[in-house]
């Protein structure tokens, strides 16, 4: 029988580093490892999309989040670590933390948040379909400024390129600290 992956769970405001850091850590990782984008999830929707971050999307997220869940389940239950990169705000974590511990998989949560005006820069400089709109960008990462009891999950990378973050990363993940499940 195949040893259940572990799964890690990169979330923080837009233009954090998420996508960057997560494609090194799975890239480079020492077993076979498995990079998922959220926006892959979103963008799978054709007709009927409603833009994730307000209110009227709350059905829609709950459904991809769902189809998130089952898919990050199906690789680590076949051996796969799994970096899901995405939004996943503490409102999201519950089906998360359902399937790790019902399949008995190791569940760390790991909060990218840079300073308000660093996101909007970075925002600023993507190019594509990233968001790039500063209210949305702002309220997302208002969303992400208090944490509660997960407020020792976050990394500030303010000051720190995306080698240094996906450092920073690879400790928390190696400490245990950063684990739910």
């Amino acid at each position: 029988m195949t040893r259940p992956g572990d799964v890690v769970i990169l979330s923080g405001p837009p233009a954090s580093g998420k996508t960057t850091v997560a494609e090194l850590i799975a890239g480079t990782a020492a077993k076979p490892t498995v990079h998922m984008t959220t926006d892959q999830f979103y963008r799978a929707i054709r007709a009927g999309y409603v833009l994730p971050y307000l209110p009227e999307a709350q059905r829609q997220n709950e459904v991809v989040v769902d189809a998130i869940v089952a898919a990050v389940a199906a690789y680590a239950r076949g051996g796969f670590d799994v970096v899901v990169d995405g939004i996943v705000g503490p409102w999201f974590l519950p089906p998360f933390r359902d399937m790790a511990a019902e399949a008995g998989f190791a569940l760390s949560y790991i909060v990218l948040r840079p300073a308000l005006d660093t996101s909007l820069r970075r925002a600023h400089a993507r190019s594509g379909d990233d968001l790039k709109d500063p209210t949305a960008i702002t309220g997302l990462h208002d969303a992400f400024s208090q944490l509660d009891e997960l407020e020792g999950h976050v990394i500030d990378n303010t000051a720190l390129d995306a080698t240094a973050t996906a450092d920073q990363v690879r400790q928390a993940i190696a400490s245990g600290r950063y684990r739910l499940v």
